[in-house]
């Protein structure tokens, strides 16, 4: 397979292969441009499982809107209530348990009087009244006798107190009647009153509550109704900048740009006294990862003024007009901050072209069209500059890309390998690092990257270097990631030797036709390690970035693409389906060379190519093409003509110098990665040199 990432105008289905799928998302590019804008080139060339095959290889923001108060205070009234009711509760539940302890009468101890021991008292004639209440019988003694309180304990009374039988005696009024006792019944007390009162009360205060505490929260609702639309951008105070240009790398012509603005907002009156205007909007575009936002936040920085940041997509909501009121509150505050940044990050969520969709009370047109009367209504003194990012902006508005809104567009391209190496110094300044590091190198071998790439290939060194429990991050680590993040983890796949056969072949047959022609980047490294997707990787690193592609390169390279397909019909005289992304990689530059950069004798200078949009690299759905079906045709028999060309010539490298092939094959297969010093010392063993490019 064979896989290149470029920078510039490289599309990635021209020159990148379908396997490593992160490396044609990530880094790959429109090929070419008319333009001839900057390109960097590095090509791999892996042996791709079939897909068909069964296995593992087919496998913070504030809310600056709010009215509720601070949390604290909400916590602590919360508090406060919840220890009220428990008290409450208490209280309640405390007063029956106190009024039920009636242990005394008039200061005198009641005794508890056995019922039998009661029969012998009335007889007696001690008991000198009987007061019924309940099942209780209560009363006082003529002679005051020794019983048992409440408690257990024995005390001299002339109070007495017992309960009757469960079922009654019907004997008893007779004898009380027969020896003249007084008596009287009084109805049952409840000890418990309070508490009762409080159990049959407490749903309803309970429901009360509940009430009154939503009707307060429909209340602070009604009210958060008007911060609905307050904006939520996130606020860096100017006084607080916690980004410089110091910290941007790799895009100084996107720097020397912005350096105007951050003097006018330094010190406006030294243009206003010329009759100079305030750049009102700058428009940075690029493909993401470039460091649109890193850019605008060092702009505030260099200027210590506020920050204002805000995603286009936090202007839109259900409720029709709720964006252009944020946009309307989110001014207002940088107004009154001036001089403020306000950055709008991926503003085609709400600044796409007008009249495009069904419903015209479209939240997202109402958001448009405040941003436009707001970047319209500053006043000519007010020093506020507003900083967009986009990575499509052919699909902007063009009311908002006129002068008077957005004055300035500021590309921020793809790092060559100088600016790589300046993004490099920045993301290792804390990480230690081995003496065998070189950044240079690393720098050379991340054509395409940009500088969020690069971070990530530095945090993934220094985990690897972690893991390893090394003191420092080395060189290996740094390759091992790269691999890692352009092809994918190394897999411990068991292989046939007739599979490794078959895949060594494959990638020598790659790495010989590179090393057998001119115009083809340097070969650095041939590995048959299973890694992600790929069953085999053929590295290929350029010298320098490239802005240019000859025909004689684009022809050299289809000849390395197809060298491994037809190194297994040389030393094999079978084909396998491991090529299935060299083809489609070589089909991709061959129709390119036709239909796009005029490459063909047959059809001559023209275009025929689909339109793309810039920074994306997609072709556009224009649901037509061009050109007639007899010029389809006569496309799809270049396309046929070159590949077949280039194809003969790697079977006629491979042919002439096949005991080099077999011995790199053999080398592969004993060692499983060789590099640049291994293979050159292969060519040199077996005398080859390099013949004329194709």
């Amino acid at each position: 397979m064979t896989q290149i990432g470029t920078k510039g105008e490289l599309r990635k289905e021209d020159v990148t292969s379908g396997e490593s799928i992160y490396m044609k998302e990530r880094y790959g590019t429109p090929f070419f441009s008319t333009t001839f804008q900057a390109m960097d080139t590095q090509v791999m060339s892996m042996f791709q499982r079939n897909s068909h095959d069964q296995g593992s290889a087919g496998q913070r923001r504030p809310d600056n809107g709010s009215n509720g108060g601070s949390p604290r205070n909400k916590s602590r009234q919360v508090l406060k209530l919840f220890l009220l009711i428990v008290g409450i509760v208490l209280i309640f539940w405390a007063l029956p348990q106190i009024f039920s302890q009636g242990s005394n009468v008039n200061g005198q101890n009641v005794g508890e009087l056995p019922y039998s021991a009661f029969y012998q008292q009335v007889m007696n004639g001690n008991i000198k009244d009987a007061t019924f209440q309940g099942q209780d019988i209560t009363g006082d003694l003529r002679k005051a006798i020794s019983l048992t309180d409440a408690n257990g304990n024995a005390v001299l009374t002339s109070q007495y107190h017992l309960t009757q039988l469960p079922n009654g005696d019907p004997n008893l009024v007779t004898l009380l009647n027969q020896y003249h006792v007084q008596y009287q019944a009084k109805p049952v007390a409840d000890p418990n009153l309070l508490l009762n009162i409080l159990v049959s009360f407490l749903p309803l205060v309970l429901l009360l509550g509940v009430f009154f505490f939503m009707s307060r929260r429909a209340t602070q609702s009604q009210q958060n109704i008007f911060s609905f639309g307050k904006t939520r951008a996130k606020v860096v105070p100017g006084d607080r900048p916690s980004t410089t240009f110091a910290d941007v790398a790799g895009v100084d012509e996107a720097k020397y740009d912005l350096v105007e603005v951050v003097e006018f907002l330094k010190t406006p009156n030294k243009f206003q006294r010329l009759g100079g205007k305030i750049p009102r909007g700058v428009l940075l575009v690029g493909p993401p990862g470039t460091g649109k936002t890193l850019l605008a936040r060092a702009v505030a920085g260099e200027a210590g003024v506020p920050f204002f940041s805000m995603s286009g997509s936090e202007f839109v909501e259900v409720l029709v007009g709720v964006g252009a009121s944020r946009v309307r509150d989110l001014f207002e505050q940088a107004k009154k901050a001036s001089p403020s940044i306000i950055f709008l990050d991926e503003i085609d969520a709400v600044g796409r072209q007008r009249g495009t969709s069904i419903n015209s009370s479209d939240e997202r047109e109402q958001t448009l069209n405040q941003l436009l009367v707001e970047m319209d209504g500053f006043e000519t003194r007010q020093a506020v500059v507003v900083i967009a990012a986009t990575n499509r902006p052919d699909g902007l508005d063009k009311a908002l890309l006129r002068p008077g809104r957005f004055d300035r567009r500021v590309t921020v391209e793809r790092p060559d390998w100088n600016g790589r190496l300046a993004i490099l110094k920045i993301h290792t300044h804390n990480v230690p690092l081995a003496k065998d590091v070189d950044l240079i190198t690393i720098a050379r071998a991340t054509p395409g990257m940009v500088g969020a790439d690069i971070a990530n290939l530095v945090n993934e060194a220094a985990l690897l270097a972690a893991r390893r429990n090394l003191v420092a991050v080395t060189q290996n680590c740094f390759d091992e990631a790269l691999d890692k993040i352009l092809i994918g983890a190394q897999r411990p796949l068991i292989l046939s030797e007739a599979d490794l056969n078959v895949v060594a072949y494959h990638e020598s047959g790659h790495a010989l036709t590179g090393l057998l022609q001119e115009d083809v980047d340097p070969v650095t490294k041939v590995t048959i390690v299973p890694r992600g997707q790929t069953l085999g990787v053929t590295q290929y690193t350029p010298l320098d970035d490239r802005y240019n592609y000859s025909q004689e390169y684009l022809e050299a390279q289809l000849v390395t693409a197809l060298g491994g397909r037809a190194a297994e019909q040389v030393a094999l005289g079978h084909i396998t389906t491991g090529a299935e992304n060299d083809l489609q990689h070589v089909t991709a530059i061959a129709r390119q060379m036709v239909t796009r950069w005029g490459m063909d004798e047959r059809l001559g200078p023209i275009s025929l190519s689909e339109r793309e949009a810039p920074f994306v690299g997609t072709a556009l759905a224009t649901g037509s093409r061009e050109y007639s079906e007899q010029t389809a045709a006569i496309i799809d028999e270049e396309v046929n003509r070159i590949v077949k060309r280039a194809y003969d010539h790697a079977i006629s490298l491979l042919t002439s110098h096949r005991e080099t092939l077999d011995r790199m094959a053999r080398s592969l297969r004993l060692y499983e990665t060789l590099d640049a010093k291994q293979l050159q010392a292969i060519m040199q063993e077996t005398s080859k040199m390099r013949t004329q490019p194709l």
